[in-house]
This record gives structure tokens, sequence and C-alpha cells, in this order.
């Protein structure tokens, strides 16, 4: 059981690393998270072990190094190692198949880098939070039946 005082953990995960600053920098003054940041598939797999509920993942990360595992690659890890972690992937792509790929591998949902990116991500992780409830509280109701 998660204890109520515990910060819940956000991954950002781009390689674009002004985008990826301004994104933690909204997270901390908008929102009580514990958030860490990677600008690689490889460094947010590796640290898996630190327990994020959810992983904010960009579609492409191969700006910095060309053999840099993509974010559907990345996405299929993390769901190999614990599909219970909410992975909402971002795109500087407004199309729809890139979209449709994402849900394919099992993304939460979909966000285009935007100016509003940050107000739909919160709403997103706002939707998590009420759906993990939800099945906590049905898993309590069928073990107490």
């Amino acid at each position: 059981m998660m204890n109520t005082n515990e910060q819940i953990k956000i991954f950002l995960v781009d390689d674009d690393v002004l985008f990826l600053k301004s994104l933690e920098i909204e997270f901390l003054q908008h929102a009580d998270f514990q958030i860490e940041t990677f600008t690689t598939g490889e460094l947010c797999i590796d640290n898996l072990d630190h327990i994020p509920a959810v992983i904010i993942l960009d579609y492409h990360l191969d700006g910095i190094d060309k053999n840099a595992m993509n974010g559907l690659d990345t996405l299929d890890k993390i769901q190999a190692y614990n599909p219970a972690i909410a992975v909402i992937m971002l795109s500087a792509q407004d199309k729809i198949d890139v979209a449709i790929n994402c849900m394919h591998h099992m993304a939460f949902d979909y966000v285009i880098k935007s100016e509003t990116a940050f107000v739909r991500l919160q709403k997103i992780i706002n939707t998590i939070f009420k759906h993990k409830k939800m099945e906590n509280i049905i898993n309590w109701y069928m073990e107490a039946i």
C-alpha cells in the first residue's frame, strides 16, 4: 500500500534538453510530484527500479545519438518490465498513424508537443490516478466478498 505522504514519481524522457527542462519546471511549479529526467530511453530503462508511476516519453529520442533506442522500443521495454507503469507518449508530429502506433504499443495516451502539452499531460495524469484509485477500490471489494 502506498503511503499517502509519498510523492508520486514521474519520469520525463526526452532528448530535447530544453523541452525536457521546461517540462520539469512546469511540473515542479504546478504539481506535487517527484520528477526524474532522462535524455535517453536506455537511461530511463536503467532506472525503472526507482518505481515511477508515470513515464512521459518522447517518440523519437535520437536527436543526440542516432543509435539511441527510440520511444516505441523504450515503451516496449517498460511494458515488459512492468505493464502497470502508465506511459504517455510525446511527439512533435501531429500524425494519426504515430498516435495509433503508440496505442498499439500500449501507451496510455499520446500528446503532441505544443504550448498546451503540459495542461494536457496534467489532465491525463489526473485520469490515470482516478483510474488506479477505482482499480484499488474494485480489488479491495473483490477480496472482501
